[in-house]
């Protein structure tokens, strides 16, 4: 396996200019003559559609959901980053730049990272064409909000419900391409393999998630916007439909998946209130703007949050990071959050919380002005946990938000193998070890209006793709092996469910690979997790047959995939012999408890190659060196 990244030659900031003009094009007559499949409907997936269809491309688009408007791009509230300075704070796209860097700890292409904040400014364009309701400040501009890892307010933001609203603007954009007949849409199906002709990319196998029937499908192209697999931890704030099989069957087909161990961990969720919750809700980063994260000074605190007075009251972010205060990194506010807890601090029933408190906001700016903020964030946090966080502190904690690793890309946005691109979550490209707030939204968007549209083009002007027939051999092939994979599921009839299953799975993960991790946790959870799966394939029940809606098999073969990827996190997580960003190891931090990175062995994209799956995960590891010609390699200070 050969690992190109095919980054352009001459300057940082001219690298992406150089690489349009010297691409491949199509002219709009031979667009028409190729096929794209576009696998996912959130910003990635939608923008990539609509953009390429305008274009002239023939494009097919498959969604797991009954409509693309309930993609889990919906569930990203607080923002979208770009460098328009509008604030006038002196902002610009090398500071973009540099925070993604520095905030993913220095584990990411500087090229990709600076294409990234330099194509940030025309989405915030291209949204407000759309009409995106973004803020607005009393003049009518555009209004900024900050966000963790910035000095600057470069957060464009339409209330608590960006996400949401940045969706409906690509929806609408691919609607209209599918009103026209250009695009063709496949709501509630699921990807099951990808299928290779002549080592390329040529089209995937889907399940039908209603009828149960399976069907082939031919492309020139296949795009992958799928999305991350933070739901391999059972408790996450990931939708429940949001899965890894898509890509995990690319991975298996030959695609280099890269970093898979790099996962965040959000600070701001709504704690766990019970052994049988299903998942997490997140509260905004935004949050952090205006409330103040802290915890009593005494271990044996019992007095109402509001009757303890300030000089017991532990601010430990705004204390150990004076420059930065509430707004450090996400990996850094998690940490920090763990860290009091297990000294016995944490608040609630299980002390594992902290608060996030808007007394002295509400007391500064009145509860009107927070009311117009983050007015459905409050009521969405009072719905769930009966607080009025108007009244009294929210209580927060860490979960799994975000995973950084995926399918490995080049350039392009192109995996190892040919014509399959990879746009958004579902690849590894930009965000290192830790991903910056309100970045997730400006990388999907990016990808998919501004660098797809150009890479997949070059693509196909570049290769030679004869007609292929969905009655060749290898679609043929790759039916046949997603179909034995639901007979053998629906043949175990065990004794226990694909959620107690799953269940146990995610405690393995989130007690042994999550907010901090050891060699000998990971040496443990290697051998627990085979344990587990090889009990799955023997004692899991699945109900029913594959000939109809059937939502126990649709879970039972993604808990199945979950279990060989989690085998590769925990694997990819004891290589590393170091702590960066989200990635901590306990045998590797500063005496402060802060990620202690190790440039001159571990400056490099682990990319993993599948061999097979034997009793234990077989897998060979790829290295792609990063080199960093333009930034200066240090041990990141939020002080």
């Amino acid at each position: 396996m050969k690992l190109d990244p095919k980054i352009p030659s001459g300057p940082l900031a001219e690298k992406w200019t150089k690489h349009r003009n010297d691409i491949h094009l199509l002219s709009p007559n031979n667009k028409r003559k190729h096929k794209v499949i576009v696998v996912g409907t959130g910003l990635a997936g939608a923008s990539a559609a609509a953009s390429l269809s305008e274009l002239g491309y023939s494009v097919e688009v498959f969604s797991i959901l009954d409509s693309p408007r309930r993609a889990h791009s919906i569930a990203a509230q607080g923002g979208i980053n770009a460098a328009k300075n509008y604030q006038n704070d002196g902002d610009s796209v090398w500071r973009l730049f540099y925070d993604t860097i520095k905030g993913g700890d220095y584990r990411s292409r500087e090229a990709n990272v600076y294409r990234l904040a330099e194509v940030s400014n025309y989405i915030i364009d291209q949204a407000v064409a759309q009409g995106v309701p973004f803020g607005r400040e009393y003049g009518g501009l555009l209004d900024n909000r900050s966000f963790g890892g910035a000095q600057v307010s470069r957060t464009f933001y339409s209330r608590g419900q960006t996400g949401q609203q940045l969706l409906l603007g690509a929806y609408q954009a691919m609607m209209k391409e599918v009103h026209s007949g250009r695009v063709k849409m496949y709501n509630r199906h699921e990807m099951l393999d990808l299928v290779l002709v002549d080592g390329k990319a040529r089209g995937i196998i889907t399940r039908d998630l209603v009828k149960g029937t399976v069907h082939r499908f031919e492309a020139d192209a296949v795009i992958l916007c799928t999305g991350g697999y933070g739901n391999v931890f059972y408790l996450s704030t990931n939708a429940k439909n949001s899965n890894a099989t898509a890509a995990w069957r690319c991975h298996k087909r030959g695609a280099a998946f890269a970093n898979p161990c790099f996962v965040q961990i959000h600070p701001t969720c709504i704690p766990v209130s019970g052994d049988y919750q299903s998942k997490l809700t997140l509260m905004s980063e935004s949050l952090r703007n205006d409330g103040r994260v802290w915890v009593p000074r005494n271990k044996d605190e019992k007095r109402h949050p509001n009757d303890i007075p300030e000089e017991d009251r532990y601010y430990y972010l705004e204390e150990k990071y004076p420059s930065f205060g509430n707004l450090v990194p996400r990996d850094v506010a998690s940490r920090s959050a763990k860290m009091v807890c297990d000294e016995g601090l944490g608040v609630g029933d299980t002390g594992l919380a902290v608060y996030l408190d808007f007394r002295d906001a509400i007391k500064r700016d009145s509860k009107e002005v927070i009311e117009a903020k983050y007015g459905n964030l409050f009521d969405m946090y009072q719905n769930i946990t009966d607080d009025n966080p108007y009244e009294m502190p929210m209580r927060i904690f860490p979960a799994v938000h975000y995973t950084m690793g995926g399918l490995w890309v080049d350039y392009n946005l192109m995996s190892n193998i040919p014509g399959l691109f990879v746009a958004g979550e579902a690849n590894f490209s930009d965000h290192g070890a830790n991903r910056l707030g309100a970045s997730a939204l400006m990388q999907g968007l990016s990808d998919g209006y501004f660098i797809v549209p150009y890479t997949v083009g070059n693509y196909i002007a570049d290769v030679d793709l004869p007609k292929v027939s969905t009655e060749h051999e290898a679609f043929a092939e790759a039916e046949d092996s997603s179909k034995k994979i639901m007979d053998k599921l629906l043949a175990v009839k065990g004794n226990k469910t694909v959620i107690e299953f799953h269940r146990e799975l995610g405690k393995i993960m989130w007690d042994k690979v999550g907010i901090s991790r050891s060699k000998e946790g990971l040496e443990s959870a290697i051998k627990e997790i085979r344990a587990l799966r090889d009990e799955f394939w023997e004692n899991v029940n699945v109900p029913g047959d594959a000939n109809y809606y059937n939502k126990y098999l649709e879970f039972a073969y993604r808990v199945a995939d979950y279990f060989e990827l989690a085998e590769l996190m925990a694997i990819d997580a004891l290589d590393r012999g170091e702590s960066c960003g989200c990635h901590l190891r306990d045998e590797y931090q500063t005496e402060e408890g802060e990620a202690l990175r190790n440039d001159k062995e571990y400056a490099f994209v682990s990319a993993y190659e599948f061999l097979g799956v034997n009793g234990k995960l077989e897998t060979k590891l790829h290295k792609e060196q990063l080199e960093f010609e333009f930034v200066e390699l240090k041990q990141r200070s939020y002080k």
